[in-house]
């Protein structure tokens, strides 16, 4: 069922035409960190390493991340696997805030949302922060996969990643937090 309304953007349907922002203009040293870092950060990562994953853009405005879609990396049906898609949810999101935090980051937690699946052959998660507190940020991210020079959005996450160091846990009587 399509609801019509004055401003798509508060409708509650995702948008089938929606497009990755362009990546942000401000690579320069943000949080403390360049992008050059956050890239050398990202090749320190076994698994990251394994995916071939590249940091596109890294600002305080966000990061870009892609992944070819080659065939190790789909499921048996031929599209993306799922554990691809949240890897680079949890990845977009901690280079978002690590621009505001530096590198010291941990995610503390996502939920995502499939809406197609991914048959390009390429994805890209484009994720911004939304708040930043002291030690907390939480940050949207979107999953498109392209084909030639087309996008199409394949799912949305959000989630809360911490300065490491802060656990945001709340003791338990006897036990240490």
């Amino acid at each position: 069922m399509s609801i019509s309304r004055s401003n798509p953007s508060h409708t509650h349907e995702p948008r089938r035409d929606r497009k990755p922002q362009p990546a942000p203009k401000d690579t320069a040293a943000v949080g403390a960190i360049t992008i050059e870092q956050a890239r050398s950060v990202l090749a320190a990562q076994p698994f990251s390493v394994l995916l071939q994953s590249r940091l596109i853009a890294f600002s305080r405005n966000g990061a870009v991340m892609d992944v070819d879609l080659r065939e190790q990396l789909k499921q048996q049906h031929g599209f993306a696997h799922g554990g691809v898609i949240n890897y680079l949810v949890d990845n977009a999101i901690t280079f978002a805030a690590g621009a505001i935090f530096g590198p010291a980051v941990v995610t503390g937690g996502f939920s995502i949302d499939y809406l197609r699946p991914a048959t390009g052959t390429m994805l890209r998660a484009t994720a911004q922060t939304v708040r930043a507190g002291q030690n907390q940020a939480v940050v949207r991210c979107e999953v498109f996969d392209q084909d030639d020079a087309e996008f199409r959005l394949c799912a949305v996450g959000q989630g809360r990643v911490m300065a490491r160091g802060s656990t945001g846990a709340v003791p338990v009587r006897g036990q240490p937090a």
